[in-house]
């Protein structure tokens, strides 16, 4: 019986300091864990408000805030399971292959993506405008993640991946309040400008055609067989769609 005695407590002796040390950091680990986790949440649902607040399209800001949560997640259990012990060196270097393979196999639909990002958080268009991009002239139908769908005059739809859009010139035709309508024409030399110039004012006598400022016409060059005269006015961009 005293020889058992004294085998528990030479066991004691060995194993108690290691159990304290670990149970220290087991128990510090957890705390970390726990405040990490509740910290990762409130900072995932304030990024969630802060892209409602700049009227972010819910879906991307859905991506976005789940993307941003599930990193911070695994660097809050590497960081905890280093803490314990546990050797996370290879452990991040796999993660960061993998990254890299998938990024190098994603790299046209991460560029997509980004363009998407950037085009919904800077609104240089909206749905609706329409828009001269790539080559391309057409109503804005939507915005998705990885690209634009638009609409041209004659109803086709032209699908424009975002890497692109965002990276090339953009006009946008529907951004300002009002447009500017150019009517131009030619008349002989032989022709009456002044008479010229009150019919083209006449046609400008339309009630969507603004009063200020007022409509003007006025020589634009004079050609081989003709004198080119210009009708320019002004309308909201509702009528000049």
């Amino acid at each position: 019986m005293e020889m058992n005695i004294e085998q528990l407590v030479q066991i004691s002796q060995t194993w108690l300091p290691v159990v304290l040390e670990y149970s220290g950091k087991l128990t510090l680990a957890l705390l970390t864990f726990l405040i990490g986790w509740w910290l990762v949440g409130r900072l995932t649902a304030s990024i969630s408000r802060l892209l409602s607040l700049r009227q972010v399209d819910r879906a991307l800001g859905s991506f976005i805030g789940s993307l941003v949560s599930i990193v911070l997640k695994v660097l809050l259990l590497v960081s905890v399971a280093s803490m314990v012990g546990v050797e996370t060196t290879s452990f991040i270097a796999m993660i960061g292959a993998a990254g890299l393979a998938i990024g190098l196999a994603l790299q046209g639909s991460l560029a997509n993506f980004a363009g998407g990002v950037l085009i919904m958080l800077f609104r240089p268009f909206r749905a609706g405008d329409w828009i001269e991009a790539q080559g391309v002239a057409g109503s804005v139908d939507s915005i998705q993640i990885f690209h634009t769908t638009l609409k041209t005059a004659d109803n086709k739809v032209v699908i424009v991946p975002n890497g692109s859009l965002s990276n090339g010139h953009i006009t946008n035709f529907s951004r300002e309040p009002l447009r500017r309508v150019d009517i131009n024409l030619g008349i002989d030399y032989a022709s009456d400008i002044k008479k010229a110039r009150e019919v083209l004012l006449k046609l400008a006598d339309d009630p969507r055609v603004l009063r200020d400022p007022a409509p003007v016409v006025f020589v634009t060059g004079l050609g081989d067989s003709a004198i080119n005269l210009s009708l320019r006015v002004w309308v909201s961009t509702e009528c000049w769609r």
